[in-house]
């Protein structure tokens, strides 16, 4: 444990609380945590974990973007959450599977990075999973809780208990973001109706 991971685990947490209170401010916070991340986990040889947090950099920039300016009907006001439905999420869940053993593979077999498959399925979920929280959708809590559950054991065997802490932390922030934005998103439903 260094003080640079402790110093990205307190940005992790700040972001996280931030996202779950719709705040923008949750953006930058995801920026400079990510970023140090990305050394980290280059450092460690996960190389997926590495290349993800390079693609959070990018999505932290478009996530503040997308809810400050991302409601179609009216661009003065923030973006509102929204759902997939359980038929789109199935397909998805499909999709991003089998891309995910086609990736997991690769990295198997012509990288040296550790736990290839357990990495790229976590990578690979998560990417979609942050694009889904850039745009305010209601299910990205459900893959976050997946993900953050599988990412605790791979850092736990890596060595970076706090960071396992930080993913313990998510996971039951994750169930807490998920009922707070339902139930914004039911009284949003109300509104509409």
């Amino acid at each position: 444990m260094t003080s640079w991971e402790m110093l990205a685990v307190f940005l992790s947490v700040t972001y996280l609380v931030l996202a779950i209170k719709q705040n923008l401010w949750c953006w930058p916070a995801a920026f400079i945590s990510t970023l140090i991340y990305s050394i980290l986990f280059f450092d460690a040889s996960l190389l997926m974990d590495s290349a993800l947090n390079i693609f959070y950099l990018v999505m932290a920039v478009y996530g503040w973007y997308s809810w400050k300016y991302g409601n179609v009907k009216n661009k003065n006001v923030e973006l509102e959450i929204s759902t997939y439905g359980l038929a789109k999420n199935i397909q998805i869940i499909l999709a991003l599977i089998v891309l995910s053993f086609g990736l997991g593979y690769i990295m198997a077999n012509y990288t040296s990075a550790d736990y290839a498959y357990l990495d790229t399925f976590t990578t690979v979920f998560a990417v979609f999973t942050t694009y889904t929280l850039t745009k305010k959708v209601l299910e990205n809590w459900l893959y976050w809780i997946v993900i953050d559950s599988v990412s605790i054991y791979i850092y736990i065997n890596k060595g970076f208990y706090l960071t396992a802490i930080l993913f313990a932390l998510y996971t039951i922030l994750a169930f807490v973001a998920y009922n707070n934005w339902k139930k914004e998103y039911g009284n949003l439903e109300l509104r509409i109706a």
